[in-house]
C-alpha cells in the first residue's frame, strides 16, 4: 500500500481532521481505521460522527461490535469495532453484510480481523500514526 494524502493533527484540531478525512472520502462507504491501540481511532470517529451529523452519544461498540447512529438528516452511519472478536465467523453472525450493502457509511475499527472479508469490498484505508505530541492521518490506496 501506498500513501496518498496525509493530514496532521492534535486533539486540538481534531474537527480539522475529520473534516479533511471527510472532503478526502470520496464516494466511499466502508472507512476502515488501523491504528495501534490508543491511537485515536474512536476518538477520531466520534468527531466525525459529530461532523456527519449524528447527536447520539458516539462511543465504542467493543463489545456490542456495532453501533448504529441515526443522522440528523435521516439514515444511519454504522460503527464497528472488531477487536474483540475471535474469528471472522463471528461478523458473519452479527450479519455485517447488511450494513456493508445498505449504502450507508460504516466506519471499521480493526479491520485486519476481517481482513478476507473485507478484500472483496471497497474499502477507504486510514492509517492513523501517534506520536508524542501529534498524529499523522493516513489515507492509503
Amino acid at each position: 500500500m501506498r500513501q496518498i494524502k496525509s493530514f496532521i493533527y492534535t486533539l486540538d484540531s481534531l474537527q480539522e481532521a475529520a473534516n479533511w478525512l471527510t472532503e478526502n472520502a470520496g464516494d466511499y462507504k466502508i472507512w476502515c481505521f488501523n491504528g495501534e491501540m490508543g491511537a485515536g481511532k474512536t476518538t477520531l470517529i466520534k468527531a466525525l460522527c459529530e461532523q456527519m451529523g449524528v447527536n447520539q452519544n458516539v462511543n465504542s461498540p467493543t463489545f456490542s461490535i456495532v453501533n448504529e447512529y441515526q443522522l440528523q438528516q435521516g439514515g444511519f452511519i454504522y460503527h464497528f469495532d472488531f477487536y474483540r472478536i475471535k474469528d471472522e465467523e463471528e461478523a458473519y453472525d452479527i450479519g455485517y453484510e447488511t450494513y456493508f450493502e445498505s449504502g450507508s457509511i460504516c466506519l471499521v475499527e480493526w479491520p485486519v480481523k476481517i481482513a478476507n472479508i473485507l478484500s472483496g469490498e471497497r474499502c477507504l484505508l486510514i492509517e492513523i500514526e501517534l506520536f508524542e505530541k501529534h498524529r499523522i492521518l493516513r489515507i492509503l490506496e
